[in-house]
């Protein structure tokens, strides 16, 4: 007999028609994201679920007898309780590598907006503020040639680190928890500490996954380290930054600027200090946000649930769970 699921979210036609051919579906229908209350009621005969953003936690799987597995449209499984799933003995799966392609030039274009301030200048011609002789006002940073700092050497990382180098002509350092020898050889990439890349790199991309070990890793004494002119990029999650001290460490001229696609809180409030500062490029979470990719995203996931749920071993078991 087929296993019943429960899909928690809007997914392609593609991985909707796979997960029925496979299992027994029962879907969120409704606009936007399911109520939590709803989302609980839904989950009494679920022995799987499919979803990207919903907190799994010992409240969520005591409304959920036979669950079995949980599968998230996303590399990120910080709403994961890891202790409350292994407690009972639940899968739990992501999908990696998919997206580091898109995430990477979404990066990218994070630092060359904060660089050469494209978004600011936009609006500064829009506004018709523009006038003949403008010169020093319109100024930026140069990205070609730069030293490029990669916290969290993944996937992601690795692809950043290919487009500075190949198509920018940048130095690669990083900094990671094991050494990545691979990388090294193919990118001439350098292994520092943290406090020696945060001096030494122009450019910081934050890529770590939310842990315990990482929440709040970059704060006052790490934006102290950094360059004048160094710029701070965070497309990874917000709660790895204190926000307080990026905020201070701009308004201060501490650092020149950042560009986040991500933030402690989200959707962020409209009057969250950080997005009224023009050296700030302010993105809505969007890294792997293409179709291709999303759709990509949605089938992996979908297939790493029937997996699970045949008793076989999926490829992206989140490495807590195995």
């Amino acid at each position: 007999m087929k296993p019943t699921i429960f899909v928690a979210r809007h997914i392609p036609d593609e991985a909707k028609a796979y997960l029925k051919e496979h299992c027994l579906v029962d879907k969120w229908e409704g606009g936007g994201p399911i109520p939590r209350e709803r989302l609980l009621e839904r989950l009494g005969e679920a022995e799987g679920l499919l979803t990207s953003s919903v907190e799994i936690n010992a409240e969520l799987l005591a409304h959920a007898p036979r669950l079995r597995a949980v599968s998230t449209i996303s590399v990120g499984y910080n709403n994961f309780d890891l202790a409350a799933m292994k407690a009972r003995g639940i899968i739990g799966m992501n999908t990696p590598e998919v997206l580091d392609e898109t995430v990477a030039d979404l990066i990218m274009g994070l630092i060359l907006s904060t660089a050469r301030r494209i978004p600011e200048l936009d609006r500064y011609v829009k506004e018709g503020r523009w006038r003949r002789g403008d010169d020093e006002v319109l100024f930026g940073l140069d990205v070609h040639h730069k030293k490029l700092g990669i916290v969290g050497m993944g996937g992601i990382g690795e692809a950043v680190a290919r487009r500075g180098k190949f198509g920018f002509g940048m130095s690669v350092l990083y900094h990671n928890r094991h050494r990545k020898p691979e990388a090294e050889a193919a990118l001439d990439a350098v292994y520092l500490s943290l406090p020696e890349l945060l001096r030494e790199a122009d450019f910081v991309v934050l890529m770590t996954p939310l842990t315990p070990e990482t929440k709040g890793l970059i704060g006052a004494a790490e934006f102290a380290l950094m360059k004048k002119t160094a710029i701070f990029i965070n497309a990874s999650r917000g709660a790895a930054v204190d926000e307080s001290a990026l905020f201070e460490a701009l308004n201060s001229g501490r650092i020149y600027g950042a560009g986040l696609d991500v933030f402690e809180h989200e959707p962020v409030a409209a009057d969250h200090p950080l997005l009224s500062m023009p050296n700030v490029v302010t993105l809505p979470h969007i890294g792997s946000a293409t179709e291709s990719t999303r759709n990509q995203m949605a089938m992996v996931a979908a297939q790493n649930l029937v997996l699970a749920l045949k008793g076989q071993t999926p490829p992206n078991i989140v490495k807590e769970l195995k």
